[in-house]
Parts: C-alpha cells; structure tokens; sequence
C-alpha cells in the first residue's frame, strides 16, 4: 500500500546510524542475550550454530562474535565441551560482574563513577603509606608514560599506564584497593578493544603528564593533593569517553563514517574483528 514503509516525520533528517561491524554488533546481542537469561560464570551457552540462529546472524560472525568475547575474556570456549560464561576477572569476583555490557555507556559510566571514588582513595594513601621504593617505581612508571605518550606509543602508552596505576595501588598498601583498581581496569579495556577497538580516548601526552603530577603529590606526602590529582586524571577521562561513545552512538565523528546499507545487512556482513593485544 502506498506510504506504507514512510520513513516517519520526526525520523527524517537524522543522520545515518554510523557503520559497525557484523561481529560487534552480534557481540552485543550475544552480552544482552546472556543478561536476557540470567547465566552466570560457568554456565553453558547453546552450540556456535544454535547462537546463530537465536541471535538471527551468520555462523560465520557468530564465530567472530564469539572470538572477540573469549579475547576479553567474557566467554570460555572448550574444545569438545563447549562456550561458557566466564569467570569474574580478578580476586574479588562478583557474579553481577559477567553481565557488565563494555559497549553501554550507562554501564561504561557507572564503571568510571567506581573508578573516581576507588583510585582517588587509593592515591590519597599511596601518599602516606608509599616506602621510598615504592616512590621511585611510581615517578619512573610516570615518567615513562609521558615520553610514551609524546612519542605517540599507544602500546608503550598502555603498558607504562598500567604499570603507573598498579604501583600507585599497591603504595596504598591495601589488597582490596589494589584488588578494585586492577578489575576495573580490565573490564574497562573491554571498552577499549571492544568499543574503540583498541584505540585510546584523548591526549596520550596530557594523560602523562597528570601521571608526573600526581606522582609528585604522592612523593611529597601530599595525601589531599594526590587525591585531587587523580580525581582530575579520572574526570578527563569520563570526558574523554563520554565524548568518544557519544561519537560513535550519534555519528558525529569522522565524516564518511556511514553507511546507507541496511542495519542487518552491516550485522550479519563478514568483517574481521580487530586484533587482539596480549597485553
């Protein structure tokens, strides 16, 4: 019937959803879908090919789906026994934690709200309980971070940024804080390699530089100063991510970003997912 497919009024005009690849897409899906039915680590999920079909995609991207989730380690797949949910990450392991959703800002937030709260004590402690030892691999990993961040080094980036929040974590001289900081920094590089596809938001350089300055509270015993540094360190990076999912969800990124083929057409397409850092 004439007008039966018009696009409705309030929906002409919006730009074009921006493209996403086929196995990012089913990787949603397939998160949502374990949410839908409440597993938890260790459950068993149905066969490569009854996914396919729940999830109304290819067995071709089901498989990179599946691929990327094992990658970051949401899935556990047994050869001869099957795809499972898998365990929490780090010691502390919390069930509700196999249904955070790397790709849903809401969930991205709440993670960094987590973050503030957690890494700005763990800094505020660092600075009064940090050995002199303990100070030096804190200024060295900082230092480190920001001529890797000038030389533009995502991976040097990543590695000496790990490396900086883990000695500050472990200065706190507290297992629980250390504990917080080291699983939400891995449930947040599922953002990264899931969403940004292993890209960073923002200045590396300027992330450096709030590492040196904080690092310098924490050796001058400035507990107050360390705390409000690390605050402002996790502030730009809400930013930074809120502007980044924003992008991507609203399409205002890079011109050509887009794409006029059909949504299920990029959902079941046969695109290679990124690669994946052992790091």
């Amino acid at each position: 019937m004439p007008g039966e497919h018009a696009v409705p009024s309030w929906e002409a005009g919006k730009p074009a959803a921006p493209y996403r690849p086929g196995y990012e897409l089913v990787a949603e899906q397939l998160l949502s879908y374990i949410v839908e039915q409440n597993l938890m680590p260790g459950d068993r999920l149905p066969t490569e090919q009854g996914l396919a079909q729940i999830l109304g995609a290819t067995r071709n991207v089901t498989r990179e789906a599946i691929k990327i989730l094992a990658a970051i380690g949401r899935l556990t797949v047994r050869r001869g026994a099957g795809i499972f949910v898998a365990s929490s990450p780090g010691a502390l392991d919390d069930d509700r934690l196999a249904h955070f959703k790397p790709t849903s800002m809401e969930h991205v937030m709440m993670l960094i709200d987590y973050r503030y709260l957690i890494e700005s004590d763990t800094a505020g402690k660092a600075a009064t309980l940090a050995t002199p030892v303990e100070v030096q691999a804190i200024r060295g990993s900082a230092a480190e971070s920001l001529a890797a961040g000038a030389a533009g080094d995502v991976q040097e980036f990543a590695a000496t940024d790990e490396s900086f929040h883990d000695h500050v974590g472990a200065a706190a001289h507290n297992v629980f804080l250390r504990s917080s900081v080291t699983n939400i920094r891995r449930l947040m590089s599922q953002t990264d390699l899931l969403l940004f596809h292993g890209d960073v938001p923002g200045s590396l350089e300027a992330a450096g530089r709030q590492h040196v300055a904080i690092a310098e509270a924490i050796a001058s015993g400035n507990g107050e100063k360390a705390t409000e540094l690390m605050q402002a360190h996790i502030d730009t990076t809400r930013h930074q991510v809120e502007r980044r999912i924003r992008d991507r969800l609203f399409n205002l990124a890079t011109p050509g970003a887009t794409s006029t083929a059909p949504h299920r057409a990029r959902a079941h397409g046969q695109e290679q997912p990124p690669e994946v850092s052992a790091s």
